[in-house]
């Protein structure tokens, strides 16, 4: 039964994309609690303040830069409910917050936008691609080499505005993006995940709460979508074994260079055989919240997509060089009860193969 007269105080980012997807959730949470009033407030993130003075996301690095002063707000009682998309958060929560409910996904793809409808196969060599991602920009490269890429900075419609003025020939984002903000019309051309793989958890929100606020618990349940739950938790415990091993490399390159893996010339790793069994046992808590920026971060291209494919969840993850001239991929199904054992047997598939060497040059490279 829902608490009549309660005001639940939301908290969001204040651009285009984050107060859209913060009504959707609003509208759906008034609809199944008539008695509850939602106040939406606003709050300026740190990321919101690098990119305002024009600072690419890659050289402040790390997760958290848009959710720490929400979470900020749930934990002084400002705030009893902050949305976030999941992609921007850290793998572990701050204590005392939670996860209280995981929406159903929208597109998690990426897509192209051009001004003429040329899909990205069609554009001519050295036409200028607009990304924000060093993720895009690795699997970019690898595709199409010929062409070249610049960093564009700004909302959805501040990128869609430089698009129109001639600034690029063309932009990649996340389809999700563009249709919560109305912009859906705008899309030239979708990015199957096997050719681009997306960024871990994007197109998903995340409804986060206090830890042991079992009112809000209750609110936000009829909301979390079980399949899209699963999905992304085997993407999150994919970022957090990498991320781990990320900060031990960097710990092992403070003292000495490690000595290369016996597979650390390859450049892309064949998938399992069907059916292969998941490996016991769960991941462990992911990265500290504030963790460095060498893995899992918009400074290293890390990619992971999980589905539910019949009775069986499927994860393909990856690891980059932001050049694109290695990368090393991974696929695997396993059972969809253990969504974090799957995460972490593919993350070490992928380290296996390479991936240590690759977080070994990204942090030589600095």
């Amino acid at each position: 039964m829902s608490p009549v007269g309660k005001t639940v105080r939301v908290a969001t980012r204040g651009s285009l994309l984050a107060l859209s997807q913060t009504r959707w959730v609003v509208a759906r949470l008034e609809a199944l609690h008539p008695g509850v009033r939602f106040a939406i407030e606003i709050y300026r993130t740190q990321g919101d303040r690098t990119q305002a003075a024009g600072i690419p996301l890659s050289q402040v690095g790390g997760k958290g830069l848009f959710t720490k002063e929400l979470e900020e707000a749930l934990l002084d009682g400002r705030a009893d409910l902050a949305v976030h998309s999941l992609k921007d958060m850290p793998t572990e929560l701050p204590p005392g917050l939670t996860l209280g409910c995981i929406p159903e996904r929208e597109d998690p793809r990426d897509v192209v936008i051009t001004r003429d409808g040329t899909p990205l196969a069609g554009l001519p060599p050295g036409a200028v691609v607009g990304t924000s991602s060093l993720r895009r920009l690795a699997q970019l490269r690898r595709l199409r080499p010929d062409l070249e890429y610049r960093p564009v900075r700004g909302n959805v419609d501040t990128r869609l505005r430089k698009l129109a003025e001639g600034q690029y020939d063309a932009l990649v984002m996340a389809a999700a993006g563009l249709h919560r903000a109305g912009f859906a019309g705008r899309i030239t051309e979708y990015l199957d995940p096997g050719v681009v793989l997306p960024a871990v958890g994007q197109g998903a929100l995340a409804l986060e709460i206090r830890a042991g606020d079992e009112e809000m618990a209750r609110l936000l349940a009829p909301l979390h979508h079980l399949p899209t739950a699963l999905a992304v938790r085997a993407e999150r415990a994919f970022m957090a074994r990498i991320t781990r091993e990320a900060q031990a490399v960097a710990g092992l390159e403070a003292a000495a260079p490690p000595a290369p893996g016996a597979a650390a010339g390859r450049d892309e790793a064949a998938p399992p055989a069907p059916g292969a069994a998941p490996a016991a046992g769960t991941a462990g808590p992911g990265s500290p919240d504030r963790a460095p920026a060498l893995a899992g971060s918009c400074q290293t291209p890390v990619a992971a997509h999980a589905r539910l494919a019949g009775d069986l969840l499927h994860l393909r993850g990856l690891v980059a060089l932001p050049d694109g001239s290695r990368l090393v991929a991974w696929e695997a199904e396993g059972a969809p009860e253990d969504p974090e054992g799957l995460g972490t047997r593919v993350a070490e598939q992928v380290l296996a193969l390479g991936g240590r060497e690759v977080l070994a040059q990204i942090h030589r490279r600095g």
